[in-house]
């Protein structure tokens, strides 16, 4: 779950304030409040003083079960009064929005009068924490439909049409102070999980590109998982964690060179056959650049740059913890820029069954993203690394110290002294994961050292793909690099993204 407490002004930016009048405007500036539009999502949002000022948030997907109702309702509010009280104050009054499309045969009347016991039980918890709920909106297909206002006049039972893009003052306000939606909350998972069957496609028949990823991550498994739980005290992680840390030197190299350059050695092939492997591309074959149609040309153009058997070793190599905290240090300015790209286009690689490896990189790309300044899609990112496995702790760390509004710079702080204590430590350099690559790629560095905590998932094959051991998850995060003031620990917030 998506949780913002802190309070705002009802405008993008705190110097302008616009006034809300009717459920028309207040369906119209959900997507400004998230960053995006949330399908599939229940979206409480808290209200303070007479002014009825815009304050705190929560989104979850709306649960599928009716049964999953009444226990969602309770927390959903709770979870948004008690943010609020650790902001500052509690809500005066909440406004409830219930967003989903239709289902095939159904109609946006129809999932109106599906949702309503919903909605009664968002209104009924809201209230047994005395705060009422001033407006409860369901936005389906493009309409939206109150469940409290009676008059037929402003909203009748068929549903009126929301605005059009950009004609709203709140949408005027949001372009001046340079606040973008990126599209549906559906599109922004879609970049972060591999490519799903095309329509039309086959049942059971897999995309392209899919059953390469999984041999690579097969064969991969079987070269680095025995070197990360040999007896050796440390030396065979050493290795694998050298080598991983100086193929992602090398590909956000490729990664961030400026567009229109020449394709960096080892993806020219990929780019001149205009694809990856099977997974699909948009990169012209005559030039090896990208075409700029989208973020799903822009991903595939991305997914071109790096191959199945360097995506293989760099997942497989980032479940071991260390590693994984060290590249968290490409963290900001065009290097992060690339290294949001990296994590995304790995995540897109993690195909079944090796799913669950997904949790690294989606944690990476939602702590880059955090730190670069884009909150929308690091809660996105953090949210789906939670689904994936709900007890992995430095997405849920960072997950709530987001959501709680922290300053990412507390984290980028010790990420850097990390760094400074590595280097002390190894007068020649080597130590730091950010430091050039020779020629060849290739690094030098000393084993050794305290042998991390590590536990190992091993599961039956899936449909006799995959190896048993399938790799190393990582551990906890120790509480050090995340002290300084960027997380509080304590009771675990409701932090889930919609499922």
């Amino acid at each position: 779950m998506n949780t913002n407490p802190h309070a705002s002004d009802s405008t993008p930016s705190g110097s302008q304030q616009i006034t809300l009048r009717s459920p028309a405007e207040l369906a119209d500036a959900l997507p400004f409040m998230l960053g995006f539009h949330p399908t599939d999502s229940v979206v409480l949002v808290g209200l303070h003083g007479e002014r009825g000022r815009f304050g705190g948030r929560v989104r979850l997907g709306i649960p599928k079960l009716p049964a999953e109702w009444p226990s969602t309702a309770e927390h959903l509010a709770e979870c948004l009064v008690e943010g609020c009280a650790r902001g500052g104050t509690r809500p005066d009054g909440i406004v409830v929005f219930l967003c989903q499309d239709p289902e095939p045969g159904e109609t946006a009347r129809h999932v109106v009068e599906r949702l309503r016991p919903f909605a009664h039980r968002l209104r009924t918890a809201c209230g047994e924490l005395d705060i009422p709920v001033n407006e409860a909106l369901c936005i389906s297909d493009g309409l939206y439909f109150s469940y409290c206002c009676p008059d037929t006049r402003c909203c009748p039972p068929d549903g009126t049409p929301l605005a059009l893009t950009g004609t709203s003052v709140m949408a005027a306000a949001a372009a001046y102070a340079g606040i973008q939606v990126r599209g549906t909350l559906r599109e922004m998972q879609a970049r972060l999980r591999p490519p799903a069957a095309p329509r039309g496609m086959a049942g059971g028949e897999e995309p392209p590109g899919i059953e390469e990823q999984r041999k690579a991550l097969n064969a991969t498994a079987a070269r680095i998982v025995p070197k990360l739980l040999e007896d050796r005290p440390a030396r065979g992680r050493q290795e694998v964690r050298e080598a991983t840390l100086a193929l992602v030197r090398q590909l956000l190299r490729r990664f961030g060179a400026p567009a229109g350059d020449e394709p960096a050695e080892g993806a020219t092939a990929l780019l001149a056959a205009g694809r990856t492997e099977g997974f699909p591309s948009a990169v012209d074959p005559l030039t090896g650049r990208a075409r700029p149609r989208g973020t799903a040309a822009l991903d595939a153009a991305d997914d071109a740059l790096i191959t199945s058997d360097e995506a293989a070793s760099l997942i497989l190599g980032l479940q071991d913890r260390e590693t994984r905290d060290q590249a968290a240090e490409w963290m900001e300015g065009p290097e992060g820029a690339a290294a949001v790209r990296l994590w995304r286009a790995l995540a897109r690689r993690c195909v079944a069954p090796y799913t669950e490896h997904a949790a690294a990189p989606l944690t990476l790309a939602g702590w880059t993203a955090w730190s670069t300044g884009d909150e929308p899609a690091a809660r996105v990112a953090l949210g789906l690394a939670l689904d994936i496995d709900p007890e992995y702790v430095f997405a849920r760390l960072l997950h709530q110290a987001c959501n709680e509004g922290l300053d990412p710079e507390s984290l980028r702080s010790c990420l850097r002294e990390e760094r400074r204590a590595r280097t002390a430590a190894d007068p020649s350099g080597e130590a730091d994961p950010r430091r050039p690559v020779d020629g060849a790629g290739a690094t030098r560095g000393r084993t050794g050292g305290a042998r991390p905590r590590t536990r190992v998932r091993t599961r039956p094959r899936a449909g006799g793909k995959g190896p048993r051991n399938v790799g190393v998850r990582p551990g906890p995060l120790p509480a050090k690099p995340l002290s300084g003031g960027a997380v509080r620990r304590g009771r675990r917030p409701a932090t889930r993204s919609g499922r």
